[in-house]
């Protein structure tokens, strides 16, 4: 469900006016007044439907209406009405505008519907929107933009610049200058129209006693939230992407960038510049070494170093094996 805290309903659309030179099956004057994702949706909700695998199995929900290939129209046979296309994601982000809208900032500095418990401290040039909650001895920095419907906890601090959308934080959190928090992620869809951005219509959660370094971005997710566990310590200069799951007590050293709807479980650490690529699980405990570029699931308490990353046993053999094959080579041209 969208969260109405960050997100206003524009409907009801009717399906036939989303998509009036569309291929529409079933009922086009079915209502549209909500987007979901498509094992969630309910029966007002638009979504998209693209199933992977040589057998799919059928979607469970009743969406009011459902964008799906026409080939896999049978996939969905619970929809209110199918709106038929070969590209559905993107024909998705096309009409997700016309049904919900993220909520905007007003005119005031600080909204008059904010909440401020107190001893809150608002720096100079400070932004705070609409309906917006913030919990006694929270500091706001300098020129902070806190978004309409963002909630942030006792004693938090947000530092000078940095911009907090679409997020619920979490007691004692400090969040260093020029962070953004809950921006829209990297997701990008194309048809006959060219490449359009899929609107990213989730959440950020923040725990309790996180840091999130000067510069770094942690993105909204998609529909689920993008979470960051109690006691997690991120380093300036970091991304955290879309629908991302961070446990508690993970440690993240500067440059390093995760991919989305990736999990890292409890305890992991990661050195500098590390990459993950999207949909990895780093389970409990691991260990990647500063430069390591992650392309597959990393078992719980191993440590893994390199590029492609592997355990790190393994890539000292390896290195240590194409080291003695480059000197034999030196010495054979001598």
């Amino acid at each position: 469900m969208i969260d109405p805290r960050f997100y206003e309903a524009l409907g009801p659309a009717t399906v036939r006016a989303l998509a009036p030179s569309g291929d529409i099956g079933g009922d086009a004057e079915r209502e549209v007044t909500g987007v979901a994702s498509a094992e969630r949706a309910g029966p007002s909700d638009l979504c998209y439907f693209e199933p992977k695998g040589k057998s799919p199995a059928p979607l469970a929900t009743a969406p009011a209406a459902c964008v799906i290939n026409p080939a896999l129209a049978h996939l969905a046979p619970k929809a209110g009405a199918l709106i038929l296309t070969e590209r559905p994601r993107a024909v998705f982000a096309r009409l997700v505008p016309a049904v919900v809208r993220p909520r905007a900032l007003g005119e005031a500095q600080i909204d008059p519907s904010a909440k401020l418990e107190e001893g809150v401290s608002v720096g100079v040039g400070a932004v705070i929107g609409a309906n917006a909650q913030i919990g006694a001895g929270a500091s706001i920095g300098a020129n902070a933009v806190i978004g309409p419907g963002v909630a942030i906890g006792r004693r938090t601090r947000i530092g000078a610049r940095a911009s907090v959308a679409f997020a619920l934080i979490g007691d004692d959190v400090n969040i260093l200058a020029g962070a953004v928090i809950g921006e829209q992620g990297f997701g990008v869809a194309g048809d006959a129209s060219g490449p359009v951005d899929v609107p990213h219509l989730g959440r950020v959660i923040i725990q309790d006693r996180v840091t999130i370094g000067a510069n770094s971005c942690v993105d909204r997710g998609v529909f689920d939230d993008t979470v960051i566990g109690e006691d997690t310590k991120i380093d300036n200069l970091c991304h955290v992407a879309h629908n991302c799951q961070l446990g508690r007590g993970v440690l993240i050293a500067a440059f390093a960038g995760i991919s989305g709807s990736t999990v890292v479980a409890d305890g992991v650490t990661m050195g500098g510049r590390v990459g993950i690529a999207d949909h990895r699980n780093i389970g409990k405990a691991a260990t990647l070494a500063g430069g390591a570029a992650v392309f597959q699931d990393v078992p719980a308490g191993e440590v893994w170093s390199g590029y492609p990353a592997k355990p790190l046993r393994k890539w000292l053999r390896e290195a240590a094996w194409l080291s003695r094959r480059a000197a034999g080579a030196r010495d054979e041209g001598k």
